[in-house]
C-alpha cells in the first residue's frame, strides 16, 4: 500500500518562512552590496511618505511570507489529494484481485459441481441401464420409470436416455397370443404349465414396453418451453414390434422419428389427435400386419411424413378427419393388399400427400366425403389390381388429384357421388383393363377432369346419373375400346363441357 511522507504543517511553515526571510535578506544584501554599502542618515523627524514607504515594505513583506505559506498548504493538499487517487486506485486493483481469486474459486467450485452432478447422473444411468436388464419385469419397469426421471434430469444426456429407451423398444419380441391359456389341470403334464409361464412372461414383457410409449407420449403432450419437454429430439424405433401404446396428441415439431421397418402387429397403437409440424416422421418399410393404428384428427402442418414402400396387409389405419395443409405425407410404393386405410372426412388444403407407384390388391382404402382444397395428391402409376379404393362423396374444389399413367386391372374404384367443382383431377395415360371405376351420381360442375390417353379395354366405367354444368371432362386421344357408360341424353347431345374423341 503506498504511504504518504509529509513534514507536519507546522515544521513545514516554520521551514519556509525561515527560507524565504533569508532568502529577502540575502536580496536586500546584495542590493546594498551592488550600491557600495551606503551610508543611512537617520533624521529627526519621519515624514508621513516615510512612514508610508516602510508600510508598504512590510505589507509586501508580509503578503510574501502569506503567498508562501498558502503555496505550502496548496501543495499538501494536491499530496494528499493524489495519495488519496493512489489509494483508490490500489483499493480498486485489490478489489478486482479478489473479484478475479472469487471467480477463479466459482469456476474450481462449477467444475467440481458439474463434475460431480456427472458422476451422479452416470451412476444413475448405469443403475436404470442395469434395471433395464433385468430378467424381472417389475425390476424393468422401475428402469424405465428412472430412465425416464433421469432423461427429465440431464438435459445434456437426454438424448441418450432417449436412445436407451428406444433402443429397448428395438429389442427381439414376440407378442403374446390374444387367447387366454388354461391352468394346467395336470402336475405331472410340463407343456402346459411352461406355455403358460411363457404367456405370462410375454404379458409382463408387453406391459413394460407400452409404458416406455406411454413415458414418450406423455413427454410429447408437454409445451416446448417445459424443461422436462421431449420435442425437438430424436425417436428411433426401426425394426420394432408394436403391439399397443399410447402417441395420441403428441407433438412430433422437430427432430426425427422412425418407425422404419417396425411391424404393427397388433393392439392399438394411437396417434389420434397427433401433431406433425416439422421435422421428419417415417413409417418406411413398415408393416400394418394387425391390430389399430389411428391417425384420426391429426394434424400435417409442416415437415415429411413417410410411409413408402410400407406393407397394409391387416392393420386398421385411420386418417379420417385428419388435415393435411402443409408439409408432405408419401405413400409411394406402399402396398395395399388388406385391412383398412381410410381417410373419411380427411381435408387436404395444402402441401402434398404422395401416392405414387402404389399397389392396391384387396382390402380398402377409403377417401369417402374427404375435402381436396388444395395441394396435389398424386397417384401416378399406381396400380389398382383388387380390392376397393373409395372417394365416395369427395370433395374435389382445388389442387390436383392425379392418377396418371395408373392401372386400374381389378377391384373397384368409386367416385360415387364425388363433387368436382374446381382443381383438376387427371387420369391422363390411364388403363381400366378390368374392374370397376365408378363415377355415379358425380357432379362435374367446374374445374377440369381428363382422361386424355387413356385406354379403356375392358372394365367398367360409369357415369350414370352424372351432372355435367360446367367442369372440362375430356377424353381426348383416348382409346375407347370399351367406353365408359353415360345416360341417354336428348337428342343425342353430349353435355356441355363433355369431350369424347369421337365427338
Amino acid at each position: 500500500m503506498p504511504a504518504l511522507r509529509l513534514w507536519s504543517i507546522r515544521r513545514s511553515m516554520g521551514l519556509v518562512i525561515a527560507a524565504a526571510v533569508l532568502v529577502v535578506g540575502a536580496l536586500v544584501a546584495g542590493a546594498f552590496w551592488y550600491a557600495g554599502w551606503p551610508s543611512v542618515h537617520r533624521d529627526s523627524t519621519v515624514t508621513a511618505a516615510t512612514l508610508f514607504d516602510l508600510l508598504k515594505l512590510v505589507f509586501s513583506v508580509v503578503a510574501g511570507v502569506g503567498g508562501v505559506a498558502a503555496l505550502v498548504v496548496a501543495y499538501r493538499r494536491q499530496r494528499v489529494v493524489e495519495h488519496a487517487n493512489e489509494l483508490a486506485e490500489f483499493a480498486h486493483g485489490l478489489a478486482h484481485a479478489a473479484d478475479l481469486r472469487a471467480e477463479a474459486a466459482e469456476g474450481r467450485a462449477k467444475i467440481e459441481t458439474d463434475r460431480n452432478g456427472t458422476r451422479l447422473f452416470n451412476e444413475r444411468f448405469a443403475k436404470a441401464s442395469e434395471q433395464l436388464g433385468s430378467d424381472k419385469a417389475a425390476v424393468r419397469l422401475a428402469g424405465v420409470y428412472a430412465m425416464a426421471g433421469l432423461a427429465d434430469d440431464w438435459r445434456d444426456g437426454r438424448q441418450t436416455c432417449i436412445d436407451v429407451l428406444c433402443a429397448y423398444l428395438r429389442m427381439p419380441y414376440t407378442p403374446p397370443p390374444e387367447a387366454s391359456e388354461e391352468a394346467p389341470t395336470q402336475a405331472d403334464n410340463q407343456a402346459p404349465m411352461a406355455t403358460a409361464e411363457t404367456a405370462r412372461i410375454a404379458h409382463e414383457e408387453r406391459e413394460v414396453r407400452h409404458t416406455v410409449i406411454r413415458l414418450i407420449g406423455r413427454h410429447l403432450r408437454l409445451p416446448e418451453e417445459d424443461a422436462t419437454s421431449w420435442r425437438g429430439f430424436d425417436f428411433d424405433f426401426t425394426g420394432a414390434v408394436l403391439d399397443g401404446g399410447d402417441l395420441s396428441t403428441a407433438t412430433f415439431s422437430g427432430g426425427r422419428v422412425f418407425f422404419d421397418g417396425a411391424t404393427f402387429s397388433g393392439g392399438r397403437v394411437s396417434f389420434d389427435g397427433a401433431t406433425f409440424s416439422g421435422g421428419r416422421v417415417s413409417f418406411n418399410g413398415a408393416t400394418f400386419s394387425g391390430g389399430e393404428v389411428p391417425f384420426r384428427r391429426a394434424t400435417f402442418s409442416g415437415g415429411l411424413v413417410s410411409f413408402d414402400g410400407a406393407a397394409f396387409s391387416g392393420a386398421r389405419v385411420s386418417f379420417d378427419r385428419a388435415t393435411f395443409s402443409g408439409g408432405g405425407v408419401s405413400f409411394r410404393r406402399a402396398t395395399f393388399s388388406g385391412g383398412l386405410v381410410s381417410f373419411d372426412r380427411a381435408t387436404f388444403s395444402g402441401g402434398g400427400v404422395s401416392f405414387l407407384r402404389a399397389t392396391f390388391s384387396s382390402g380398402l382404402v377409403s377417401f369417402d366425403r374427404a375435402t381436396f382444397s388444395g395441394g396435389e395428391v398424386p397417384l401416378l402409376r399406381a396400380m389398382f389390381n383388387g380390392g376397393r379404393v373409395s372417394f365416395d362423396g369427395a370433395t374435389f374444389s382445388s389442387g390436383l388429384v392425379s392418377f396418371d399413367g395408373a392401372t386400374f386391372s381389378d377391384g373397384r374404384v368409386s367416385f360415387d357421388r364425388a363433387t368436382f367443382s374446381s382443381g383438376e383431377v387427371s387420369f391422363d395415360g390411364a388403363t381400366f383393363s378390368s374392374g370397376l371405376v365408378s363415377f355415379l351420381g358425380a357432379t362435374f360442375s367446374g374445374g377440369r377432369v381428363s382422361f386424355d390417353g387413356a385406354t379403356f379395354s375392358g372394365g367398367r366405367v360409369p357415369f350414370l346419373r352424372a351432372t355435367f354444368s360446367g367442369a372440362r371432362v375430356s377424353f381426348d386421344r383416348a382409346q375407347l375400346d370399351v367406353p365408359p357408360a353415360f345416360d341417354q341424353w336428348p337428342d343425342g347431345r353430349l353435355p356441355e363441357g363433355l369431350h369424347l374423341p369421337t365427338e
